[in-house]
């Protein structure tokens, strides 16, 4: 069940990069929610709140380029933690991205995402 759930969370973060569904993804991330990691060489330290919106402002199903695909490639699930890949192409029409969540059961029994580092491949 709990897998099931974590799986749930991961696809919809998919599907809110996807379809620029910012208000799907504000609720993948917990509130205390920080992003890192490398947007080709450039280091990003911050909240989920920028990413949302430059995903709001440009959905990455863009027509040029490369369409969007995302595939879950690892998922595992402690307890109340959890951990996951997400391998995408076609971010914002060319961009090649490694992401590893990892998620926690809130106060509230619900999975969401804590922290996210990824990197452009």
């Amino acid at each position: 069940m709990s897998e099931q759930a974590v799986r749930k969370v991961v696809e919809n973060y998919i599907e809110g990069t996807f379809t620029a569904n910012t208000d799907m993804l504000k609720g993948v991330f917990h509130p205390d929610a920080i992003m890192t990691g490398y947007m080709g060489p450039d280091l990003m330290i911050a909240n989920p709140t920028p990413f949302i919106e430059d995903v709001g402002s440009k959905p990455a199903m863009k027509e040029s380029g490369d369409p969007y695909k995302a595939e879950i490639t690892n998922l595992q699930v402690t307890g109340n933690i959890a951990e996951a890949t997400v391998y995408e192409t076609g971010f914002f029409g060319d961009g090649k991205l490694e992401d590893h969540f990892h998620l926690l059961k809130d106060a509230n029994g619900d999975w969401k995402i804590i922290s996210k580092c990824f990197t452009t491949l």
